[in-house]
């Protein structure tokens, strides 16, 4: 997305080839950017921040909610009207933590409405941005990310309040491509417009995708995992607190910084004492969100009683995952009480296999195959085409292939 609106050349380098990121390209692509793929490379011939062109028809991100969140920001700048959707699960999305920002900063865009929400497909008519001074109610770096892309259009300084910081890959990348980012604690400002520069990034390895192979190592029997090049932001290692905490084997090993994010190598060792049962919530929840998943396999292991809490945002994922990880994890025996913002998890248990659904959720998919990995007997996971859009390859890498 940067390097599309950059002026110049990016190069991506370790780039993902899933459907979330390709979703992505090709809605740059019809916006008129010249985009190269080879391997795991990417070449973008950027067009500078109004080099955009109004696309043929409407822009569809697939399953991709931090797609259609943050482009909505960029849209939002362009002098031309468009529209952006995706698949059935995006479209029950809500996209009105975004509209009200974008809203309050001059811009016409509208959703379908139900219940006082609104979801996609959303129609943008940007134009003339308005900078403006927001403060979020949750921590969110998608809204937050939407609001700062948009902010790179206005004239003059837009600034974003958080309750408790989220991710900030975007602040480090926009950073790194040349715009001045100001941050006082939970606060993150730049001025507009800005002017970015084409640069060559080296991407980390995702830390929520290593996070099931660091659960594997840490349940299954005589394990030892490396994973490297895994990116260690600080505002994503809520999962290596937690495999701390509940006393799990886990080293950090020759971190380095490149490109502005930090990344190391990750050693995992299985343990010869069970895992302990912790409390999560609070400010940690926004730097592991997408793991809770996992940990809910893990906490099945754990002796004693895990509460989950703070975590109302996992009901509007790709699934309500509160609800489907609590549900499938059942049906293998697991003891859990599920809660409006988390859930309460009691263990150790012993996991049986059982036929069991990802609802389409590819985090749901791959927790529980680790589920299955320790379980007694087979298991089957239900429509897991979904892990594709963040981890193709996942079932060769974990040996189910």
């Amino acid at each position: 997305m940067i390097g599309a609106i950059a002026d110049g050349v990016t190069t991506i380098n370790n780039f993902l080839n899933s459907e979330d990121c390709l979703a992505t390209i090709s809605c740059f692509r019809e916006m008129g950017i010249e985009i190269k793929i080879a391997g795991d490379q990417v070449k973008i011939l950027g067009k500078g921040l109004r080099g955009l062109s109004k696309p043929p028809k409407p822009l569809y991100v697939g399953n991709s909610g931090t797609t259609i969140r943050l482009i909505s920001g960029i849209l939002a700048g362009q002098k031309f009207e468009s529209e952006i959707s995706g698949d059935d699960s995006i479209q029950k999305r809500p996209m009105k933590r975004i509209v009200w920002p974008l809203r309050d900063m001059g811009v016409d865009i509208s959703g379908g409405k139900k219940n006082g929400e609104i979801f996609p497909p959303l129609r943008i008519r940007g134009g003339s941005i308005k900078p403006i001074s927001c403060k979020l109610p949750m921590a969110s770096a998608q809204v937050k990310s939407c609001v700062l892309f948009a902010g790179l259009y206005a004239e003059g300084k837009t600034s974003v309040s958080e309750p408790s910081k989220s991710r900030d890959h975007t602040e480090r990348i926009l950073e790194y491509f040349g715009v001045p980012i100001e941050i006082n604690g939970n606060i993150v400002a730049l001025k507009g417009p800005a002017s970015l520069k084409g640069r060559e990034i080296e991407v980390p390895g995702d830390i929520s995708s290593a996070a099931y192979f660091m659960a594997a190592g840490s349940i299954l029997p005589n394990s030892e995992v490396i994973i490297r090049n895994v990116g260690v932001n600080p505002t994503r290692t809520g999962i290596i607190e937690v495999l701390h905490r509940m006393g799990a084997n886990v080293e950090v090993l020759d971190e380095e910084l490149i490109c502005g994010e930090p990344r190391a190598n990750i050693k995992v060792l299985s343990s010869s004492h069970k895992l302990k049962a912790i409390e999560i919530g609070g400010e940690l929840i926004p730097r592991l969100i997408d793991e809770i998943p996992i940990i809910a396999v893990l906490a099945t292991q754990a002796e004693g009683k895990t509460v989950i809490k703070n975590a109302r945002e996992l009901r509007v994922k790709e699934s309500d995952r509160i609800k489907t990880i609590s549900s499938e994890l059942k049906k293998m025996g697991a003891k859990i009480e599920e809660k409006d913002d988390g859930m309460v998890i009691y263990g150790p248990t012993e996991l049986k296999g059982a036929a069991v659904q990802s609802y389409g959720d590819h985090r749901i998919a791959m927790s529980m195959a680790i589920a299955g990995l320790a379980a007694e007997s087979k298991t089957t996971i239900e429509n897991t085409e979904c892990i594709e859009t963040s981890f193709p390859g996942f079932e060769k890498k974990i040996g189910l292939m």
